[in-house]
């Protein structure tokens, strides 16, 4: 079998942790808009899923729990 790592250790589940967790604080509070420009909201929509793809490519272990 495999040698796995815990989830806390997994990168591209702490880089889609943040992410997510900037979407929630700006659609509930409207915070950050004010303070970022436009074209970062475009960059962060190419450049989540390409980070995903290089950090799932990088991945040499399953998570578990």
């Amino acid at each position: 079998m495999a040698e796995c790592k815990h989830w806390s250790r997994s990168r591209t589940l702490w880089v889609n942790a943040i992410a997510a967790g900037l979407v929630a604080l700006e659609a509930g509070t409207g915070l950050l808009q004010p303070h970022l420009p436009v074209s970062l909201y475009t960059a962060v929509a190419v450049g989540l899923p390409v980070i995903n793809a290089v950090l799932r490519v990088m991945t040499h272990q399953a998570v578990h729990a």
